[in-house]
């Protein structure tokens, strides 16, 4: 039996990895009392005695957990913002050129955002082919269901009197200093961030993230970009959807309860859009977090997801 430890499990992302992996049978969760929960060195014991830990805890409090770490055979998952630009952490984007050999033997991984999996999968595979320039200035907006707001926002949505402000569409990172921004920059090799607009919707999980594109920021054509994207995604749990069939729509929720994630092109060769549709809680937190210790542990990376 594989032990792993997830420290911080009564969080979003904590409660749904906790949920799947208690469904395996190769698996034993190493569960801490309550009253020992917080406790540094029963969290310590857990850290160092675990094959592999997840972390679901705000920024600085996993990088108090890793440092609590001695264990040179642990493997630790952060699901946090806080190593996802970090030289010393390998990022948990498998589908990425070079990252899938690193994984296999990384002891320490960075789980990627949500948004930022979603502007990635488009993104990276364009500035690799030489299709996007490392200089271009790009935009993108995202929808994303209320859950990717953790158990606070989930609350407030479900609650009885709801506020009615909640009934529409709201933007945030309003500010342009979205937590997602500087991975996004990083792994694509971008010398800029995206001008990026998150929209949460009233609905429970699913994204739907766009990158719109002119003559000005590509000379590619939209049968070029699908190209490269067929190449690209030959292995993992991002693939390429010809022309997915809904009435000319494109929901927003069509990949809620799924762990893979779906990149698509439309448009003309004036106006492109790129748009990748996946589970905000899927590929976009506790799916991707099961993949990457997967792969880390030598298995079928899609063990336990749905795919």
């Amino acid at each position: 039996m594989i032990k792993v430890f997830i420290d911080g499990s009564a969080g979003t992302t904590g409660l749904r990895i906790r949920e799947r992996l208690s469904a395996r049978k190769d698996i034993e969760l190493i569960i801490l009392p309550e009253e020992t929960r917080k406790d540094p060195t029963a969290r310590a014991d857990a850290l160092n005695s675990a094959a592999v830990s997840f972390l679901c805890l705000p920024d600085a409090a996993a990088i108090e957990a890793a440092s609590f770490v001695t264990s040179p055979d642990a493997v630790i998952i952060d699901t946090s913002t806080a190593h996802r630009v970090s030289e010393d952490w390998i990022y948990g984007m498998p589908e990425l050129t070079g990252l899938r050999e690193k994984l296999k033997t990384a002891k320490r991984i960075a789980n990627p955002g949500c948004h930022a999996t979603g502007f990635i999968s488009l993104v990276a595979p364009l500035v690799s082919a030489g299709l996007l320039k490392k200089d271009v200035r790009l935009s993108s907006f995202s929808l994303t269901g209320y859950s990717g707001g953790g158990k606070k926002m989930i609350a407030e949505y479900e609650a009885e009197n709801v506020d009615p402000l909640y009934h529409a569409p709201r933007q945030y990172g309003l500010t342009q200093m979205h937590k997602h921004l500087p991975e996004m920059a990083k792994l694509c090799g971008l010398d800029h961030a995206p001008v990026f607009s998150p929209i949460v919707a009233p609905y429970y999980a699913g994204m739907e993230v766009t990158v719109p594109l002119t003559p000005a920021e590509t000379s590619a054509t939209p049968d070029e970009i699908r190209e490269v994207y067929k190449t690209y995604y030959q292995k993992g749990l991002i693939r390429f959807a010809e022309t997915p069939d809904e009435s000319s729509f494109l929901s927003a929720g069509a990949f809620a309860g799924r762990d893979d994630l779906q990149v698509s092109v439309y448009g003309n060769e004036e106006r492109i859009l790129l748009v990748s549709r996946f589970d905000n809680l899927g590929k976009g937190a506790s799916g991707a977090a099961i993949q990457n210790m997967n792969i880390a542990l030598g298995l079928d990376e899609a063990e336990g997801l749905v795919v």
